[in-house]
């Protein structure tokens, strides 16, 4: 059973020293996974890239988050989140020091990519939150997690200039980046021999089968497929961003064999899904242990206008505010930084005002805001006071923000076993969107594209009249046979 001793950010014991553990090796891959992004001109000039190959790097550092993050998923509900996070920030501290030793454009790309799976620790951490903690809590450990988790990204572009310096020389960077390697490797071993995988005497609920999610019913099946697609259809998206369509970077005959496997790969997914829930199409599954798919469905939609608007919008603000009010870079990025800084509280708050009011309400009220928020940065010419401008980025980025942690406080009340695979899934679909609003971005003016988000947006409020708000239990079944309900209210 879950501790429901209070709730004490103060306290590092018992669940809350699980949630701080949790924050912080979430804060750690994020400092990895964003390790190279403060440091790009000096990494251009020890390695001779051109600026077009700089940008590469920034697609494949998140290209392979998409995929990684389902398959996190999966490895997390088998194995549990104690193994699956300490070996994940152990093993990805290879690549780190790859790139750090990097000499040729391929070997940082080829280390750039591979360090993207780092990115999927997020989803590893929501199953453990949820172990810990009750329903009525959860909306705000989860959000706590997520929310100053997510700021390793910013500590690492406020700290690894000047770690690299401290070191000096034209390799300075490589040190400071090497350092990150360190950083997860110690942090590796730390989680795994603070924390275990669900309070004593609590029993840790796995997949009956993996390789793929299950299902409950014919049409979840079929739906499941559908919302599988997408997926694919962003990494076909960043191929051809790649091609001579796009950047020139990768030739015609690569791109065709990259749609060649991801057709392949959804086919053979098509196959394992079946093959996985097959006795769905025999027998249906008892009433009580169902889950509505939909609900899913629903939350990968919010996530991919959420979470994948701020990735594209943190990409995009220091260069927006740069040209629209003629600022020099410098001043430009820390205005922009206050985009971001809104995630130490926002996310906590979305999901903490999820805890109190109920899911899908603050799900269609923040939704709502969201809209609002995107609508008025598309109205922000040079005409505007800047302070103003400011203001209207901070105020958006609340809603975006706070949907994110109310978003992820409804994933693990759906089904406790397959926590990790849903959000890995919802997870994915944050990325997903990143890739799409990043693409409209190359191919419209800044305005048109926050229209486009917010436009977007209605389609999540659309998708938030099929969500139910969660009440009674989950039923899971012991591998004894006994039944046991696990209360979501």
């Amino acid at each position: 059973m879950q501790q429901t001793t209070g709730f004490n950010l103060l306290s590092f014991r018992g669940k809350m020293k699980v949630l701080h553990l949790s924050w912080m090796v979430f804060f750690v891959s994020f400092f990895v996974w964003f390790n190279h992004a403060p440091m790009l001109g000096a990494i251009a000039s020890s390695l001779g890239i051109s600026m077009s190959e700089v940008k590469t790097l920034l697609i494949l550092n998140v290209a392979l988050t998409i995929p990684a993050r389902v398959v996190v998923g999966m490895l997390t509900d088998k194995y549990g989140p104690r193994i699956v996070y300490s070996a994940l920030l152990i093993t990805c501290s290879i690549p780190c020091f790859m790139f750090a030793a990097a000499t040729t454009f391929e070997q940082a790309a080829i280390a750039r990519f591979a360090l993207g799976f780092i990115g999927a620790g997020f989803v590893v951490g929501i199953r453990m939150v949820s172990e810990w903690f009750p329903a009525n809590e959860l909306g705000i450990a989860e959000g706590i997690y997520g929310g100053w988790g997510n700021f390793g990204s910013a500590a690492a572009a406020m700290s690894l200039p000047a770690i690299a310096l401290l070191f000096g020389g034209e390799d300075g960077w490589r040190y400071a980046i090497a350092v990150t390697g360190v950083i997860s490797i110690l942090f590796g071993l730390i989680w795994f021999f603070n924390v275990s995988d669900t309070p004593k005497g609590a029993t840790y609920f796995k997949p009956k089968k993996i390789g793929a999610m299950e299902v409950t019913s014919k049409g979840d099946f079929v739906l499941l497929l559908i919302m599988k697609i997408p997926m694919y259809a962003a990494l076909a998206l960043l191929s051809w961003k790649l091609s001579p369509s796009g950047a020139n970077l990768i030739s015609a005959n690569f791109v065709l064999g990259v749609y060649v496997v991801l057709i392949s790969l959804y086919v053979y997914e098509v196959y394992k899904t079946y093959d996985i829930n097959k006795a769905i199409f025999k027998h249906p599954v008892p009433e009580s242990q169902r889950y509505e798919f939909k609900q899913v469905a629903v939350l990968n939609i919010l996530y991919f206008t959420t979470f994948g608007s701020e990735l594209a919008v943190i990409s995009m603000l220091p260069l927006f505010f740069s040209e629209v009010f003629g600022l020099d870079m410098v001043y430009a990025g820390l205005l922009a930084s206050a985009y971001a800084f809104m995630n130490l509280a926002s996310r906590p708050g979305g999901g903490w005002i999820s805890d109190k009011l109920g899911r899908r309400i603050t799900l269609i009220v923040l939704t709502m805001g969201l809209a609002v928020g995107y609508f008025v940065m598309g109205l922000v010419d040079a005409s505007w006071p800047l302070w103003l401008a400011v203001v209207a980025a901070m105020a958006c980025s609340f809603f975006v923000q706070a949907g994110e942690g109310a978003v992820f406080a409804a994933v693990p009340l759906i089904k406790r076993r397959l926590t990790g695979q849903i959000a890995g899934m919802t997870g994915a679909y944050g990325n997903v969107g990143a890739v799409v609003y990043l693409t409209v971005l190359s191919m419209v003016d800044y305005q048109t594209f926050f229209f486009v988000i917010a436009g977007s947006a209605l389609v999540g409020l659309i998708a938030l009249m099929f969500m139910q708000e969660p009440k009674g239990h989950i039923t899971e079944v012991n591998e004894d046979g006994s039944v046991e309900l696990i209360s979501v209210t």
